[in-house]
């Protein structure tokens, strides 16, 4: 009985002291929260001011560095600019389809139209063509690059112009045969809708590069014939020039040897004077002589 009363003796006061430190502990809680938030409070006052100021000086030195550029810019020569040019309108599916001058040029009639109409898959699937073993020639807008000029472009426009080619061609190639197969039968099956068209284009492309060829001879006519008149008045000019240098070069050789006689050294002219001398040397010989006869014969006639 004794331990059963001390153990609820224990047991009572550990449940009072257990009581009194969850006061205890409930008391420092509520203190400790009511400083915290007094803290907190403190703080974000705190907080709020700085950046009250924060902010009111940043403004202060936003409008102080807007007047400085404003400032600046005022100095500053705005230049003009040019106007902005305007797009042009992108012109609508209606508008990039082909006129019907070409689609006539290139043989999509009406006439080609209504037999197409009368066509169906198996015109093309059951068409007794046996395709030829060749290499695999690349596609450029979905059509064969195997095809010449004409064709090509004729089936450009017949795949944007007649629905129903179009159609066959989707459903057929490449299921059921390969694109090359697929325009050789339409070719042969449209031949004489589209023959005549096509040799008509070819023609007009001879003709028209025959006239290109008469026009590029005919310029180099003329450019080799005024090569040629340059030629011409260069060679007559050089031999004018040939001509005159001759008679100048005679001119000099003729003056200037009588201008070396003239303007020789004196030396050359000692011969001369010798020679003038002798003869007046000789001359004056005879003289005297003819002067001693005459005085001899004047005394002899004075002694008669």
């Amino acid at each position: 009985m004794d331990l059963w009363e001390r153990a609820r003796s224990f047991a009572g006061e550990a449940a009072k002291r257990s009581q009194e430190l969850s006061l205890e502990a409930a008391k420092r809680s509520s203190v400790l929260v009511s400083e915290t938030a007094k803290k907190s409070k403190e703080i974000f006052s705190e907080t709020a001011t700085k950046s009250r100021e924060i902010a009111a000086e940043a403004t202060k030195q936003a409008d102080l560095l807007a007047g400085q550029i404003m400032h600046l810019a005022s100095d500053i020569p705005v230049p003009s600019i040019p106007p902005i040019p305007s797009i042009p309108p992108i012109p609508s599916a209606a508008e990039s389809e082909p006129d019907a001058a070409e689609l006539e040029r290139y043989g999509i009639t009406e006439d080609l139209r209504e037999f197409v109409k009368g066509m169906t898959i198996s015109t093309f699937r059951d068409f007794p063509l046996q395709e030829p073993e060749m290499s695999d020639v690349p596609t450029v807008s979905n059509v064969r690059q195997d095809l010449n000029e004409w064709q090509a472009r004729h089936a450009t426009l017949v795949l944007s112009a007649v629905k129903e080619i179009s159609k066959f061609r989707y459903e057929l190639c490449p299921r059921y045969m390969k694109e090359r197969k697929f325009w050789r039968i339409y070719f042969l099956l449209v031949n004489n809708y589209i023959a005549l068209y096509e040799t008509k284009y070819f023609e007009e492309l001879k003709v028209k590069a025959e006239e290109e060829k008469r026009i590029s001879q005919q310029e180099v006519s003329q450019t080799s014939q005024a090569t040629t008149s340059e030629q011409t008045e260069t060679k007559v000019q050089s031999k004018t020039s040939t001509s005159s240098n001759r008679e100048h070069d005679l001119d000099v050789f003729l003056l200037g040897d009588l201008g070396s006689d003239d303007e020789g050294p004196d030396g050359g002219d000692e011969g001369l004077d010798d020679d003038f001398d002798k003869i007046d040397g000789a001359s004056g010989l005879e003289s005297d002589e003819d002067e001693k006869k005459s005085a001899t014969g004047n005394s002899e006639t004075a002694k008669e």
